[in-house]
């Protein structure tokens, strides 16, 4: 393993940040609570208009509304059954907030609109999902960038693909291509998919010594969409179905990513033409790097934070 490999792999690593959020879990509440004002006051830091238009991108809720019946209290989230990085995340905000305040949540893989609006790391991208409120839940996989070494013109010109396959369409798109020119595909599942398919799975790094990725959803997002952007490499996939605090539905096909089908029927056609117009793919990769910018100040992202749950708090009229 180089230096690289090992940087990314280290970054890559979620044990600090759980010790890290533990140990705020034993500063008194109180404290966190005091602090709410000065933080919503850092707006003036940065520039209102785009802050909140994140924030409306986000909680799309703009009437007052009743809490459903049966909403957790801020206190209850660590005793809902879920995997404890959304929990971990939720409380990372929610803690500078009353205990008694109330909200429904929703946590894992969503690719549905609740009835009700709900906290969720997830939702379809369609014009109705405004009871789909995004929190950043699960930031630590889903949330990570890396620092590409390695150019884009000393990358190959073929397209990387590693991941599980079991869903249906992920099955499809390796029955299609599979051993194909100029791919280098593999399922890094043993169970389910198909045996021939397996190969073993390789480091982020490796990855990066292609120009394309392959990147599929799959039960919702594609985890791999974040990492691949803020690299120097470019992301292929089909138009996104569903999106998280990434704004994924704001995704510009063939700007910030290379669009193919959603039958996948042109891939190879697709590739082609990038390959043999780098200075195209090139300048994807550039616009996808600006687009990834805008979600790595840690500031401005607490800020937003805090503000899509302030926002439905006011909204359910909690203050």
């Amino acid at each position: 393993m180089n230096l690289a490999s090992l940087k990314i792999e280290l970054k890559r690593n979620k044990l600090p940040y759980y010790i890290k959020n533990l140990l705020k879990q034993a500063v008194p509440k109180k404290v966190f609570e005091e602090r709410l004002a000065v933080k919503l006051k850092s707006i003036e830091k940065f520039s209102t208009d785009e802050i909140l238009e994140r924030v409306r991108y986000y909680n799309q809720l703009d009437e007052s509304l009743q809490f459903a019946p049966g909403s957790t209290r801020l206190d209850e989230v660590k005793l809902i059954k879920s995997a404890n990085a959304y929990k971990i995340d939720t409380l990372a905000y929610a803690r500078y907030f009353p205990k008694h305040f109330k909200a429904d949540f929703i946590f894992g893989d969503v690719v549905h609109v609740a009835s009700e609006p709900s906290f969720q790391k997830s939702r379809p991208i369609a014009s109705d999902n405004a009871n789909g409120i995004l929190l950043n839940l699960d930031r630590k996989r889903h949330f990570f960038f890396v620092d590409d070494p390695i150019s884009f013109e000393n990358k190959k010109d073929m397209l990387i693909g590693r991941g599980a396959i079991v869903q249906a369409h992920r099955i499809d798109f390796m029955n299609k291509y599979f051993g194909g020119a100029g791919l280098d595909l593999g399922q890094t599942n043993v169970s389910g998919g198909n045996p021939d398919w397996i190969k073993p799975k390789i480091s982020m790094y490796d990855h990066l010594k292609y120009k394309f990725i392959l990147s599929l959803e799959g039960y919702d997002v594609a985890t791999n969409l974040k990492w691949i952007m803020s690299s120097n490499s470019v992301a292929v996939m089909p138009k996104p179905k569903y999106e998280t605090w990434f704004m994924e539905g704001t995704l510009e096909p063939n700007v910030h990513y290379i669009q193919i089908a959603d039958d996948y029927s042109n891939l190879m056609e697709v590739l082609d033409y990038y390959i043999t117009h780098p200075e195209k793919a090139k300048e994807i990769a550039a616009n996808a790097n600006a687009f990834v910018r805008k979600f790595q100040n840690k500031e401005k992202e607490d800020l937003i934070s805090l503000l899509v749950l302030d926002k439905y708090f006011r909204l359910t009229s909690q203050y």
